[in-house]
């Protein structure tokens, strides 16, 4: 009887030491910054009460990605580039010829590179600041 209680109290008994963590944190990530964005860095974490891991994990998890250029947009950087292109050659044509005959055409050219601007700078992606 008396080994039987012995083992459920050694059973019962805690472990000493630090409780387990729930979440582990085994990974380092080494950032490379320059003095001027560690003391920004470093002041901005101060001002949040954190330390500068706990600054930057909550940085990252709030922080949204884009992509500079989408690749609609780098399509219509192209087909702005053949415009120009377009503009240019009117450009020479009205030097030789005369403005007045292809006024139409380098009317017809401003126009779409003009609706071609339009489209380039809508902007509808948000947080993004153009």
């Amino acid at each position: 009887m008396e080994a039987a209680h012995t083992q459920q109290q050694s059973q019962e008994k805690k472990k000493g030491g630090r409780p387990v963590k729930r979440v582990k944190r085994s990974y380092t990530l080494v950032v490379r910054v320059t003095e001027t964005e560690r003391l920004l860095v470093s002041g901005k974490a101060r001002e949040a009460g954190l330390s500068l891991s706990a600054w930057f994990r909550a940085a990252a998890k709030k922080a949204v990605v884009t992509a500079r250029l989408r690749p609609e947009e780098l399509a219509t950087l192209r087909m702005l580039s053949g415009m120009a292109n377009n503009l240019n050659q009117l450009a020479r044509l009205a030097h030789r010829e005369g403005l007045l005959s292809v006024q139409g055409k380098c009317r017809q050219a401003l126009d779409e590179i003009n609706h071609t601007l339009h489209l380039l700078g809508r902007d509808d992606r948000q947080g993004n600041n153009r």
